[in-house]
């Protein structure tokens, strides 16, 4: 077997390819495959057709997890098991299927393919199986003919059907292959993914010529043609860049720490409480299991909902250039619209902040719709209250200048301050002063002023209920 071959289990097959690394996997799976149930829509993550299952081996337990095969280079499926439609598909419809059908949840159905993975993700994984984790699970699938009602009824018909299940991956799998939502192959998928760990690795590139990609979330919707071709560092394999840790008083989170990581950890929800609910309106759920913390800060979108809030939080990266590293503050890293204090073979390692104890934090993100839409404006805050003054305070906004701002001379005025409506009302007036918005099709230039300004007293009312009060803050 030549040097670059990639080994994988495809539904029931142990298959290998020479094709290019970064070739998506939608690609491999319909012309390579001919395996068309899984299906081409928007290219960009959004529409769910082409979603798809991805088993990963830990060295434990095995992980499924949906995935939108537009978006996953061939290269990260190496060594795992890959599920499409076909390898669900058994001599009759499976629970899924059938109430699919029977609940009216299927016309044309080409999204339903996309539909089905998800929701037998959701099935695997979901500790508590509720129909609004349900909702969640196939937030990232879109049906332009169906209509939602009857794919939410889908969902409250197995939950029910499905709520005695065992907890943990392998009991969960063996129950639902017991319920025949899956095929029995799975049950033997563990052991042969261990016989895969010993499979040629993918040919490294040089690091001068290679193209970084971790989640390939934005990259793979600006560059799919280049990337298809390119040499690729995949930077998901360096267990180095993985995790969420805590430091004496600092949090760091390694660079290619996912969104969906971040939503379920335990450190961040102990320093964050709302931070499920916050992550929530980041993306869909597959997108979220790809999209990376170091991703979202070297997009450097002057909407990036991950920048925002970690201006708020007054982090700090690290870069690496692979003979040195050095720190740089998030609010220093931005000079100008996708201009970063970053050489080309600098890459981060991770992004840290200080923990404030006793401080609260909240995050607010308006845009047309509530989930998977980019914001108008998103605005996070720190503060630290004591004995009635503001002790601290971190502010952060996006969709207001050219970059993600961090509004220094509002936080300057905020500090010290008593908390008192008319420090609160004056901080809001300084804040439109730092901003320069452009009208575009989220707002005009100065609905995001208005917008930011009202953000700013939100904050402080749902933080300090009891201290404040909306119509003096008028």
């Amino acid at each position: 077997m030549a040097m670059g071959t990639m080994r994988f289990i495809l539904n029931r097959d142990a298959v290998a390819t020479d094709q290019p690394a970064g070739r998506t996997l939608l690609d491999h799976l319909r012309v390579d495959r001919q395996l068309t149930g899984t299906k081409a829509g928007c290219r960009a993550g959004d529409c769910g057709s082409c979603m798809v299952l991805l088993g990963t081996w830990d060295g434990s337990r095995l992980d499924y997890q949906p995935i939108n095969a537009c978006l996953l280079p061939l290269g990260e499926v190496d060594g795992k098991h890959v599920v499409t439609i076909e390898g669900l598909n058994d001599a009759t419809l499976n629970p899924i299927q059938q109430a699919m059908v029977e609940r009216g949840a299927v016309q044309c159905g080409f999204c339903t393919p996309g539909l089905v993975m998800a929701t037998t993700a959701f099935l695997l994984n979901s500790e508590t199986l509720d129909g609004k984790q349900g909702e969640l699970a196939i937030s990232g699938n879109l049906c332009r003919c169906t209509g939602y009602v009857a794919i939410k009824r889908v969902i409250g018909t197995l939950c029910k059907q499905f709520q005695n299940m065992g907890r943990g991956a392998q009991n969960r799998l063996e129950a639902l292959v017991e319920r025949q939502v899956l095929p029995n192959y799975f049950l033997d998928i563990p052991a042969r993914l261990r016989a895969l760990t010993r499979r040629v690795p993918v040919t490294a590139a040089p690091k001068s010529s290679a193209v970084r990609v971790a989640g390939g979330t934005d990259l793979y919707v600006q560059r799919p043609e280049e990337l298809a071709q390119a040499k690729l560092d995949f930077f998901l394999r360096r267990e180095s860049l993985k995790g969420i840790r805590l430091e004496q008083n600092r949090c760091v989170i390694g660079a290619t720490t996912t969104v969906e990581e971040m939503r379920q950890s335990d450190v961040l929800r102990k320093i964050i409480p709302n931070i499920d609910e916050h992550l929530t309106l980041f993306c869909s759920t597959p997108v979220r299991q790809r999209a990376t913390v170091a991703g979202n800060i070297v997009n450097g979108s002057p909407v990036g909902d991950l920048i925002v809030l970690f201006l708020a939080l007054d982090a700090t990266i690290g870069l690496n250039n692979g003979n040195h590293r050095r720190k740089v503050g998030l609010k220093d890293l931005y000079k100008g619209y996708k201009q970063l204090d970053k050489t080309a073979d600098e890459w981060i390692e991770w992004i840290g902040f200080e923990m404030l104890p006793n401080a609260s934090f909240h995050y607010e993100k308006v845009s047309k719709r509530t989930y998977l839409d980019i914001a108008s404006v998103n605005l996070a805050m720190q503060i630290l209250i004591d004995a009635g003054n503001i002790k601290q305070v971190h502010l952060a906004a996006g969709g207001v200048a050219p970059i993600p701002l961090y509004l220094s001379a509002t936080v300057n005025y905020l500090r010290g301050k008593a908390l008192r409506p008319e420090f609160i009302r004056e901080a809001a007036a300084i804040a439109r002063t730092e901003v320069a918005p452009i009208s575009d099709i989220r707002g005009s230039a100065d609905y995001k002023k208005l917008l930011l300004r009202q953000l700013i007293i939100v904050h402080f009312l749902v933080l300090l209920p009891q201290q404040l009060d909306w119509e003096v803050l008028q």
